[in-house]
């Protein structure tokens, strides 16, 4: 078991660079493979199927980097298909997307959690006849990576996650912890638990897990900053993955894309299923499937079940969101803004996430962003 966990994580991570490295060829390819589609718009011969119509130029975007290594792959086949088109996406975190696009410096965010209100009337200074809306684009499990010598496999609940988070379970031989892992050889080592530094999605997730599923262990409200004493802190959720890679007797949280690049080992969830859940896209997309739209009009924020027990159904989950205006979104880039999040939203677009480690939306949520997009204006 533990050998086929460390083989899947190497699979997983060839599959992703494979992909990417694909994805590079095509973008590095001549204008020669360019040609035009019936409504004139550009598309290359590796990528038919991207409309580049009405896009045109440079479009800024930030937010999110839970989502960099899914937009990373969309932006390198999307500019191999649409040529003279420029998309530069800072990766950077859900809250400094939000502030960017609030201040009408980028075309749209990324964002690992839905709008508040009070973010949505910051909105419309800038959609001036309309406000922005909530789009989910990019679905994927957030992972529990750990680095112990010498540990290959461990099961944590979400009890447990919320203790060692919290600073309340300090080593890792803590009779919770080996009650949960039978017959391991769990070390009398301190655990270095790291969180994210800047205001961030992923956080917010894992604190609306935490106060679902462990309500009398995880009292914090589920904010962007990180909100319980202890730990340490790192920047983005690269910075948290690479130090768990380098640190023994360290743990952290991070999209699944991070653990796979990285070949770090991830903790199953004792759901108080059947058995312990692995962090894979397919047990997220279970948990996902499951998600209720709750936005009103045109937004589409979704309800996620934090403490569901459904066999097979991962339940630390986020979903990314791309913000952007549904009216009054800026002329000069509206059409590439449009363009853009019609490949990200096609089928196309979404069989790339699981190659990189993340889930694709539920083809009937998926359909409304597609319909949502559309209609942007």
């Amino acid at each position: 078991m533990k050998l086929q966990r460390k083989n899947r994580l190497r699979a997983t991570a060839l599959g992703a660079l494979a992909v990417s490295g694909a994805l590079v060829l095509t973008a590095c390819g001549s204008d020669d493979n360019t040609g035009s589609d019936a409504d004139g718009g550009k598309t290359s011969a590796a990528a038919s199927n991207i409309k580049c119509d009405g896009a045109d130029g440079q479009l800024l975007a930030s937010g999110s980097s839970a989502q960099k290594n899914a937009m990373d792959l969309w932006i390198k086949n999307y500019m191999a298909a649409c040529t003279g088109v420029e998309i530069n996406y800072k990766s950077s975190s859900s809250g400094e997307g939000i502030i960017a696009f609030n201040q009408g410096t980028v075309g749209f965010a990324g964002s690992d959690s839905a709008l508040k209100p009070e973010e949505v009337a910051d909105s419309k200074k800038i959609c001036k006849t309309g406000q922005g809306i909530n789009l989910p684009m990019v679905g994927g499990p957030i992972a529990i990576g750990f680095h112990l010598e010498g540990v290959d496999s461990l099961t944590l609940d979400a009890s447990t996650l919320a203790k060692i988070f919290d600073n309340k379970i300090k080593k890792w031989n803590d009779p919770a912890i080996a009650a949960l892992n039978d017959g391991a050889k769990l070390p009398d080592k301190a655990i270095q638990a790291f969180h994210r530094s800047e205001d961030s999605g992923t956080t917010q997730n894992l604190g609306k897990y935490l106060g679902a599923a462990a309500p009398k262990d995880w009292k914090y409200e589920a904010e962007k900053k990180w909100p319980a004493p202890g730990g340490q802190a790192a920047s983005g959720s690269s910075g948290v993955a690479a130090q768990v890679k380098q640190v023994d007797g360290s743990i952290g949280y991070f999209e699944l894309s991070y653990a796979s690049s990285q070949a770090i080992t991830t903790v199953d969830v004792n759901t108080g299923g059947a058995a312990p859940v692995e962090a894979t896209s397919e047990n997220a997309s279970k948990a996902i499937a499951a998600a209720k739209v709750v936005g009103t009009g045109k937004d589409l924020a979704l309800e996620l079940d934090y403490t569901t027990k459904a066999e097979g159904a991962y339940p630390l989950v986020l979903v990314t969101y791309e913000v952007a205006c549904d009216t009054g979104n800026k002329a000069e880039t509206l059409g590439t803004v449009k363009s853009f999040l019609t490949y990200t939203a096609s089928e196309e677009g979404q069989k790339v996430l699981t190659d990189a480690g993340y889930a694709p939306i539920p083809a009937e949520i998926n359909a409304k962003v597609r319909e949502t997009v559309a209609g942007l204006s």
